[in-house]
């Protein structure tokens, strides 16, 4: 038996879900630097994507995040790291691209 993630919206098997990208910051530690962030991942909801994206985070040992926006991904990206990030997200997994903030 292989694990297929179920992308389907409930009630219509012709729909899939689309990719949700949360954005904000991150920090290692608490009052250490910060990192900007881009989360993506498929959920059946808002609250869902956010909650998937805050326990991904605890898991690769982020102390702190701060997240700021939500939306959905029209497509795939341009560009790496985030086309790989996409494409991780169509297949089940929470993808996570840091980045160093401006000053």
């Amino acid at each position: 038996m292989t694990d297929t993630p179920n992308r389907s919206v409930p009630g219509n098997d012709n729909e899939e879900r689309p990719v949700t990208i949360v954005t904000g910051r991150v920090w290692r530690s608490k009052g250490g630097p910060s990192e900007g962030v881009h989360v993506l991942v498929v959920a059946a909801d808002d609250d869902g994507a956010v909650r998937m994206a805050l326990e991904a985070l605890a898991q690769e040992g982020y102390a702190e995040a701060e997240l700021d926006q939500i939306g959905e991904l029209e497509g795939a990206p341009d560009e790496e790291p985030h086309l790989s990030a996409w494409q991780g997200a169509l297949e089940g997994e929470v993808a996570i691209v840091t980045f160093d903030e401006p000053f």
